[in-house]
C-alpha cells in the first residue's frame, strides 16, 4: 500500500509489495521491460490531475499487479517514473507494467478504502495480502419477529436485529450460543418451524427454549428474556446474574424448587461463558486488540476480539509479501484489509504506531458510522491484554514455522522419491466423480509450500466423454486444462453450462491458471496414467512430473498406495512413512472435491424442472405454477386461458408458456 506523501521521493524501504512465488513464474508475453513500463505509466501521467484516488497498475494480459492510493494522483503516480529512485523490485513491477486504471475519489480516506476492496478483490502480487479472506461468524438476536430468534450469521449483514461479534471461529461461537440458549431460553428455530408447531420440541425438554412457538411463555416474559440477552451480550452480565441471582432466592422462598433449579441452571450457563474467556478483557469495553511478532522473514499478526468487555475469540494471521515491508505498514495493511470484512469497534489497540494512523481512523470512522479510536496502551487492564496479545502472536509465529519447516522437509522427501528436480511449488490433483457415467465431474486441487490453495481449485463439468469411461473423462480433464495454457490461452469460465457440449470461447489464461504445475498427481492407476500421460504428448508437452496414486493390491486398505509412473515403474511407500501420510492426505483431498462437486450436481438435477427451459420463468412463478396445475405435465397440456387464472402470470407470460409448448399456437 502506498502511502509516500504526494510530491515526495518514493520511499526507497519497498512499500509496493511482492510475492516471490507468483512473479518467479512470470507468464510468458509479460517479462519486465523497464522502457515500455515506464513509458506506459507517462502516458497516463499525462491525464492525471491533482486530485485523490486510487490507482492500479496492470500487465499484459490485464492482471492487476499492484492497487495504490494517492492524495495527489499526478504527483504519486510520477514518482514511478524516477526509474533511479525505486528498488529492484519497484523496477521489476514498472517493468511489467502495461497499462494503468485510475479511478478519482472525494477525499483520500475514501481512496484508503477504495485500495482496500481492491486488493481484497484483485489480490494483487505486489500489495501485502490477508491470506485469511473467510467472513467472520456473528450471533444476531433478530427483531423481525414477535419472538425474536437467536441464531449463528455469516456473511452480508442484511437482517434486521443486533449482530454480536465477530467470533474467531464457528466453533467458538456455537458454544457461545448454546451457552446463551441455556441462559435465556430464547428460539433457534425457523420462523417456518416456529408456524407450525402444535407442541413444544426437543430444547424445551432440555431447558434451552422457553417454547413460545406453543404459548408456554407469552410475549412480555419473552420480550424479558430478550432485553437481557441483549444487556448481557453488551456487557452488562453482572447486573444481569444479579437479577436472576434475586429470582433464584426468591423462588427458593416460595418452595418453588423447580423454578429455582432452572435459575440455577441459567446461572451456570453464565459462569460458562465468563469462564471460558481465555482472555481477561474486563474493563476494555469494545476493542480490537492487534500485536504483530515478525521471526525467519515471517511475520505474524495476533487479533482478539473484545465485545462488552468479553473476549469473542482470538485469531492468528500470517500476511503475504511482506518482505523488506516495513512491520508498520503490514499491520496498517493488515487492519484495513481485515476491517473490509468486519464492522470495526469503537476502539482498536495495536502495539506499535501506524503510518497515516488519523487518516486509517477516519477511513474507518466512515465506513462504521461512528468514531473509531486508534491507539497503543500504555497501562492497566489493556495494557496487560496487549501483552498477552503479543506473546500470543509470538507463539502462534514459533508454530507457523515449525509447520513451515515440517512441510518443507516433507517437500523435500518428495521430490527425492519422485524423481523431481526441486522441491513442488505447485501440485495439481485430479480426480473424477460421477454414478455409472452420469452427472460426471473433474476436479484440481492445488496445493503449495504452505498447504492447499482453495482459492484455486477447479471443477469441470464433463461435456464429451461418454458412458462410464473414467479415463475419457480424465483425457477430457487434462485437455481443458492444459490446452489453453500450452498455448498461452485458456478457456472462459471453469465450468460452463449444464449439460452444455458447446466447448466456450477461448481467452488469455489469468491469474492462477496461467502458472504450470510443478508436479501433476492422479487419483488412479495405470489407465489414468496412460489416458493422461498420452494426452498431454499429443498436445507436445513433456516436462510436467506426472505421478498417479493407486491403493495397490489391497484396495480397501490404506497404506498400501502404488505410485505409478509414466515409464511403467511403480514405487511403494512404508506404511507409517510421513511422506505416505502426506500423500494419502493430498490424494483424499481431490476425492472429497470431486465428490463434493458430483453431489452438488446431482442435487441440481433432483431439483431441475422442465419449467426452466421456458424462458423468463423463475423461482416464483415456477411455484405458482405447479402450486396452481400439480405437475410439470399438466402445466403443459393447459390451455391458454387456464394459464391466465394462476396467480402471479400475466396475459404476456402466460402466451409466452402456451407458445413454448404449442409452437404457433
Amino acid at each position: 500500500m502506498a502511502r509516500t506523501p504526494a510530491g515526495t521521493p518514493h520511499d526507497p524501504r519497498g512499500q509496493e509489495r511482492f510475492h516471490e512465488g507468483r512473479a518467479a513464474k512470470t507468464v510468458a508475453g509479460a517479462q519486465p521491460d523497464l522502457a515500455a513500463g515506464v513509458a506506459a505509466i507517462r502516458e497516463t501521467v499525462q491525464t492525471l490531475k491533482p486530485k485523490p484516488g486510487v490507482y492500479r497498475m496492470l500487465d499484459v494480459r490485464g492482471e492487476v499487479l499492484y492497487v495504490g492510493k494517492a492524495r495527489s494522483l499526478k504527483a504519486r503516480v510520477a514518482n514511478y517514473t524516477q526509474v533511479k529512485n525505486l528498488t529492484n523490485r519497484l523496477q521489476r513491477m514498472v517493468g511489467q507494467t502495461r497499462a494503468m486504471e485510475i479511478v478519482t475519489t472525494n477525499s483520500e480516506a475514501e481512496a484508503l478504502l477504495l485500495e482496500a476492496q481492491f486488493i481484497k478483490r484483485f489480490r494483487p502480487p505486489f500489495n501485502v495480502l490477508l491470506r485469511d479472506d473467510k467472513s467472520f461468524p456473528f450471533i444476531l438476536l433478530r427483531a423481525d419477529h414477535g419472538f425474536p430468534r437467536i441464531q449463528k450469521h455469516r456473511g452480508a449483514r442484511r437482517a434486521k436485529g443486533n449482530y454480536y461479534g465477530p467470533f474467531a471461529s464457528a466453533g467458538s461461537v456455537n458454544k457461545t450460543l448454546n451457552a446463551l440458549q441455556k441462559l435465556f431460553l430464547l428460539r433457534s428455530c425457523s420462523d417456518s418451524f416456529f408456524a407450525n408447531r402444535d407442541r413444544p420440541c426437543l430444547l424445551y425438554q432440555i431447558k434451552r427454549c422457553s417454547a413460545p412457538c406453543t404459548g408456554r411463555i407469552d410475549e412480555a416474559g419473552y420480550a424479558e428474556l430478550v432485553g437481557e440477552a441483549k444487556d448481557f451480550l453488551a456487557g452488562k452480565s453482572s447486573a444481569v446474574q444479579g437479577k436472576i441471582e434475586q429470582q433464584m432466592a426468591k423462588a427458593a422462598e416460595a418452595l418453588d424448587f423447580e423454578s429455582a433449579a432452572m435459575l440455577r441452571d441459567r446461572l451456570r450457563a453464565a459462569t460458562f461463558i465468563q469462564g471460558s474467556q481465555a482472555v481477561n478483557a474486563a474493563g476494555v469495553g469494545d476493542a480490537d486488540v492487534f500485536a504483530l511478532a515478525a521471526k525467519g522473514g515471517q511475520i505474524g499478526v495476533q487479533a482478539f476480539f473484545i465485545r462488552g468487555g468479553q473476549n469473542w475469540g482470538h485469531k492468528a494471521f500470517f500476511p503475504k509479501n511482506t518482505g523488506e515491508i516495513d512491520k508498520d505498514d503490514v499491520l496498517a495493511d493488515v487492519l484495513l484489509q481485515f476491517y473490509e470484512e468486519v464492522p470495526p469497534p469503537r476502539m482498536i489497540l495495536t502495539d506499535r504506531a501506524l503510518p497515516e494512523q488519523e487518516l486509517i481512523a477516519e477511513a474507518l470512522a466512515a465506513k462504521a458510522g461512528h468514531p473509531v479510536a486508534i491507539s497503543i496502551p500504555q497501562r492497566g487492564d489493556r495494557r496487560r491484554l496487549m501483552e498477552q496479545a503479543s506473546r500470543n502472536a509470538t507463539e502462534a509465529l514459533d508454530r507457523r514455522l515449525a509447520e513451515t519447516g515440517t512441510k518443507a522437509t516433507l517437500n523435500r522427501a518428495l521430490a527425492e522419491f519422485l524423481e523431481l528436480e526441486e522441491p513442488p511449488k505447485r501440485i495439481e490433483l485430479y480426480d473424477n466423480s460421477h454414478i455409472q457415467g452420469t452427472k460426471a465431474v473433474g476436479a484440481m486441487v492445488v496445493a503449495g509450500p504452505e498447504g492447499f490453495e482453495t482459492g484455486q481449485y477447479r471443477k469441470f463439468n464433463i461435456r464429451t466423454a461418454a458412458g462410464n469411461d473414467d479415463y475419457a473423462m480424465m483425457r477430457e480433464v487434462m485437455q481443458r486444462r492444459f490446452r489453453r495454457l500450452a498455448e498461452g490461452e485458456e478457456e472462459a469460465g471453469s465450468e460452463g453450462d449444464e449439460g452444455s457440449a458447446v466447448v466456450p470461447a477461448r481467452k488469455p489464461a489469468r491469474g492462477h491458471e496461467a502458472v504450470w504445475p510443478d508436479l501433476v498427481l492422479i487419483d488412479g492407476g495405470k489407465g489414468q496414467m496412460s489416458a493422461v500421460r498420452d494426452t498431454l504428448a499429443e498436445m507436445g508437452i513433456a516436462d510436467v512430473p506426472l505421478v498417479a496414486i493407486a491403493k495397490g493390491p489391497d484396495h480397501g486398505r490404506e497404506g498400501r498406495e502404488v505410485f505409478h509412473f509414466p515409464d511403467g515403474r511403480e514405487k511403494t511407500l512404508p506404511v507409517n512413512s510421513p511422506l505416505l501420510f502426506h500423500l494419502q492426505r493430498l490424494r483424499d483431498e481431490v476425492h472429497r472435491y470431486a465428490i463434493g462437486a458430483h453431489r452438488a450436481k446431482r442435487s441440481r438435477g433432483i431439483t431441475a424442472s422442465p419449467l426452466d427451459e421456458i424462458p423468463g420463468i423463475g423461482p416464483s412463478r415456477k411455484r405458482a405454477l405447479l402450486l396452481h396445475f400439480g405437475t410439470a405435465g399438466k402445466v403443459r397440456a393447459a390451455a391458454l386461458e387456464d394459464l391466465t387464472r394462476v396467480p402471479g402470470i400475466s396475459a404476456a407470460v402466460a402466451r409466452q408458456v402456451y407458445d413454448f409448448y404449442h409452437a404457433g399456437g
